[in-house]
């Protein structure tokens, strides 16, 4: 009986201890290493802030530390998903309001961040970079025209916008015209009776203010049912007739990068219909060409839209062709004199 209790007691103390070095274990620090998070910055109306002029800061690397428990769960939830660590910059409460470049102390900022405070316990050691530039433009409120654009970005002809101009906050010195995105449901609605849609503007690259209220779309049913596209980087092909195919020449084009970008009128189908083709412009090499081999001659190039659009006069080029400049080069110079001189 004696040793049954001498035993009892031993496991308790054996427990115990096990206890207290599990709980001592979990009450230590660890550190958590956290990639790739971001800075983006709190929406203010009359601020325009940037990084670098990107809308968001990258951070390569933050490292996290605390107790062992803590950092575990964290580790979890990063992992699941369940919790997202990226921060969120207030010019106000930076003192960031003035026009100009403003350096922030990004470990600083982090240690005292809103994110961290909610993590409960662990504190940042390190991140890279520890320096960010922002760019801070303050904006005033000003009366801003409006005009329609498509999904590509080219000019819609309205026959009204109801108000026809909205004020928003932009760079004190812009000229900025706020724009409507009209879709071509958009555009069938306009026609059929209103489209009301609001009034954005983009201030730089990937970031875009959008009104508060919106504006009423209307066009006439007879208008013009083509839309203005802006094609970018057009297929170039070239065409050479037999007789320069069987003599052997290639065609250099020195100006490619001028010719790949244009406008167009077209409806959606056609359009989607041009731009599938292998090719979407073509140069027609004549035979008389080879009258000045590796000379640079000029010649306008056609536009191949698909003959079942053009019937139907769906789809149109704005502007005249653009010139190519190219050099027709004999591919046996010895074995092929210019025409002519034979």
């Amino acid at each position: 009986m004696i040793r049954k209790i001498k035993f009892g007691k031993i496991a308790i103390v054996i427990f115990l201890t096990i206890l207290i070095w599990v709980w001592t274990d979990l009450d230590l620090d660890e550190e958590l290493p956290v990639s790739r998070t971001t800075i983006s910055v709190a929406y203010s109306p009359e601020l325009l802030v940037s990084f670098n002029d990107q809308p968001e800061a990258l951070i390569n690397n933050i490292r996290l530390k605390g107790p062992a428990k803590k950092i575990a769960e964290v580790r979890r939830e990063l992992d699941d998903g369940s919790r997202e660590l990226n921060f969120t910059l207030n010019p106000e409460r930076e003192k960031m309001t003035t026009t100009g470049s403003h350096t922030l102390n990004v470990l600083d900022f982090l240690k005292k961040s809103d994110e961290i405070k909610e993590l409960g316990g662990l504190t940042v050691e390190e991140c890279k970079p520890e320096i960010i530039d922002v760019n801070v433009v303050k904006l005033e409120k000003k009366s801003l025209d409006i005009e329609c654009v498509n999904e590509n970005g080219g000019l819609v002809n309205v026959e009204s916008i109801d108000p026809s101009t909205v004020e928003m906050y932009v760079p004190a010195e812009s000229r900025l015209k706020a724009k409507v995105l009209l879709t071509s449901r958009d555009i069938t609605q306009a026609r059929q009776s209103v489209a009301v849609k609001p009034p954005y503007v983009e201030l730089a690259p990937g970031q875009t203010r959008t009104a508060s209220r919106t504006v009423n779309i209307k066009m006439s049913p007879e208008a013009d049912s083509l839309i203005r596209y802006q094609i970018l980087g057009a297929s170039l092909g070239h065409t050479l007739s037999k007789n320069l195919l069987e003599r052997g020449y290639n065609v250099d084009i020195e100006n490619y990068n001028e010719l790949d970008s244009f406008f167009i009128y077209a409806t959606p189908a056609a359009k989607q219909a041009y731009e599938s083709q292998e090719f979407q412009i073509n140069l027609i090499i004549p035979d008389s060409a080879a009258k000045k081999p590796n000379v640079v001659q000029r010649r306008k190039v056609t536009l191949d839209f698909p003959d079942e659009y053009v019937r139907k006069n769906e789809i149109r080029l704005e502007g005249e062709p653009k010139e190519a400049r190219f050099k027709l080069i004999p591919l046996n110079p010895a074995k092929n004199p210019p025409a002519g001189t034979n």
